[in-house]
């Protein structure tokens, strides 16, 4: 049930079945970046349109120190690092790129505090979604 209800969640905030998806969360030395592939299922072509959409849409809302989708997907105001990354969003790039799976989030600061936010809000993200990603700071690819 409560896999259901998450699942229900996430799919009516982000626009796409999560289950159909596989999300990464990288931490760079200069930022990170969010990463939304898509399975190979079948309506892959549909949710690959779904997550570009998704991801583009929060690059710009990221941009403009909005936070609320990570809020209402996670059903929390209190997402590690969001208040430091609204407030010093002014020093923040946030960029979207289509990838061939689905799409990216690349997100790019030399203010230190933000950056350090960022890697908090990161770490969460890849708890919470449960990707399995590394929680180390690497080189950006």
């Amino acid at each position: 049930m409560l896999l259901w209800l998450l699942l229900t969640v996430t799919t009516s905030q982000m626009g796409f079945d999560e289950a159909t998806t596989v999300h990464h969360f990288r931490l760079y030395q200069d930022g990170g970046a969010i990463e939304v592939d898509t399975k190979d299922t079948k309506g892959a072509k549909d949710t690959k349109g779904q997550v570009r959409a998704h991801l583009s849409h929060i690059a710009k809302m990221f941009g403009d120190g909005d936070f609320e989708a990570p809020m209402l997907v996670h059903d929390t105001k209190d997402v590690p690092g969001i208040a430091v990354l609204a407030e010093r969003r002014a020093g923040m790039t946030y960029r979207y790129a289509e990838t061939a799976g689905g799409g990216r989030v690349d997100i790019v600061t030399t203010d230190p505090a933000a950056l350090a936010a960022l890697h908090e809000f990161l770490r969460y993200q890849i708890r919470e979604h449960r990707t399995g990603d590394v929680l180390t700071i690497a080189p950006r690819r």
